[in-house]
C-alpha cells in the first residue's frame, strides 16, 4: 500500500465508490422506492370532500325529518277538524303493563250514533313483542259471555257490553279479570273515522281478497282480488248477515286489519306513513304515546317483518251457545281454557 502511486490510490477511491453505489441501487429494487415521508398532514382537497359528504348527509336528515312533521301535521289537523269525527268524556284508563315487558293495546271499534256512547262493535288485543318483533291480534267475539266487575259486584253479560257501562276502563278490567290479560293502552276509532284513516293510508284502495259476493247498506263488494276503498272495507269488516253469523264477521275484521299491517309496512309506502300516524292519533281518542307508535313502529320496520298473527276468542272446542232474556243470544265460554290459549298465543 505504501508503495502506490497518486494514479493507483485515486483507481482504489473511484472502484469503493462503484460497489457502494451498487449496493444501495440493490437494496433499492428489494425493497421497491421509499415514499416521500408524510408528516400527517392530509390533503386539503380530502378533508374538503369528507366534509361536504357528512354536510350533505346531514341536510337529508333534517330534511326528512321536516317532511315527516309536515305529514303528520296534516294528517292530524286534518282529523281534528272534521266535523264528523266525534269524541266522548272517556272514564280513567289504569293501564298495566305486562310483565314480560311486551306491549299490549285494547282497540275498540265504536259504532256508537247520537249521545250514546253505545256498546263496542269490535273488541281486540294488539300484542307486540319486542324481543321477537312479532306482531299478533287477539279477537274477542263480541257475543262472548263473560263476568263484568260492575260497581253491584260482577254482572254476567255479552263482553261488548263492558264499553257502555264503563268505557275502555271497563273492558280492561273485564280482560283481565277473565283471561288474565295485562292492556298498558287503550285507542278507540268510531266507525265514521274508520274509513278516513283507510283512504290516508291507501288511496288507491286497500288491495285484498273478498271472501264472497256481498251487499251492505247498498255497498256491493265482488268475490276475488280487490282494492276496496275506506267505506268498502269498514262495509266488508261489518257484514254478518250469513250462516256465519259475527265468526265470518270477525274473520273479515282480520283480515283487513292483516292488509292494513301490510300496506302500512310496504316500503313503497314509507313517505305516507306520518300522515297516517297523524290521522290515526287524530281519529282515535287513545292514550298511546307518540314515543309508542315511533319505538314500536321503528322497530318492526326495521325486523324481519314477521306477518301478523291472529287469535280468536273463544278458541275452537271452548265454547256453547246460550240465550238470556236480558242478553240475547250469547257464547257461554270455557274460562280457564280461552285463558290459557291466549296466553300460550302470546308466550310463542
Amino acid at each position: 500500500m505504501a508503495g502506490m502511486s497518486r494514479m493507483d490510490k485515486r483507481r482504489q477511491e473511484e472502484a469503493k465508490k462503484h460497489v457502494s453505489k451498487e449496493k444501495q441501487m440493490d437494496t433499492q429494487q428489494v425493497n421497491g422506492p421509499q415514499p416521500p415521508l408524510n408528516h400527517g398532514t392530509p390533503p386539503k382537497k380530502k378533508r374538503k370532500k369528507k366534509k361536504s359528504f357528512l354536510f350533505w348527509v346531514l341536510i337529508v336528515f333534517v330534511a326528512l325529518i321536516g317532511l315527516s312533521g309536515v305529514g303528520y301535521a296534516k294528517g292530524y289537523f286534518t282529523a281534528k277538524v272534521d266535523k264528523d269525527n266525534k269524541e266522548f268524556e272517556m272514564t280513567a284508563f289504569n293501564g298495566q303493563k305486562s310483565q314480560d315487558d311486551s306491549i299490549n293495546i285494547l282497540l275498540l271499534g265504536s259504532d256508537s250514533r247520537g249521545e250514546d256512547q253505545g256498546r263496542s262493535d269490535s273488541i281486540m288485543i294488539a300484542h307486540y313483542n319486542k324481543k321477537t318483533k312479532q306482531p299478533q291480534i287477539v279477537s274477542i267475539m263480541r257475543d262472548t259471555f263473560v263476568g263484568i266487575p260492575t260497581q253491584d259486584g260482577i254482572e254476567y253479560n255479552k263482553i261488548n257490553a263492558a264499553y257502555s257501562y264503563g268505557g275502555p276502563e271497563m273492558v280492561r278490567q273485564t280482560i283481565e279479570n277473565n283471561f288474565g290479560v295485562s292492556i298498558q293502552y287503550y285507542a278507540v276509532v268510531n266507525f265514521d273515522s274508520f274509513p278516513k284513516i283507510i283512504d290516508v293510508l291507501a288511496p288507491g284502495g286497500l288491495p285484498l281478497t273478498a271472501e264472497k259476493d256481498l251487499e251492505v247498506e247498498g255497498t256491493v263488494i265482488k268475490k276475488g282480488q280487490t282494492n276496496l276503498s275506506g267505506h268498502e272495507a269498514l262495509q266488508y269488516a261489518r257484514f254478518r248477515k250469513d250462516e256465519e253469523g259475527d265468526f265470518g264477521r270477525v274473520r273479515r275484521q282480520q283480515q283487513v286489519m292483516s292488509a292494513i299491517t301490510k300496506q302500512a309496512t310496504n316500503p313503497l309506502h314509507a313517505w305516507k306513513l306520518p300522515e297516517m300516524l297523524g290521522a290515526v292519533v287524530g281519529y282515535t281518542q287513545t292514550d298511546v304515546p307518540a314515543s309508542t307508535y315511533l319505538s314500536v313502529g321503528t322497530s318492526y320496520l326495521f325486523s324481519s317483518h314477521k306477518p301478523l298473527e291472529i287469535l280468536t276468542v273463544p278458541v275452537e272446542g271452548s265454547w256453547n251457545d246460550g240465550y238470556y232474556d236480558y242478553a240475547g243470544s250469547v257464547l257461554e265460554i270455557n274460562e280457564e281454557m280461552n285463558k290459557q290459549a291466549i296466553q300460550k298465543f302470546f308466550s310463542k
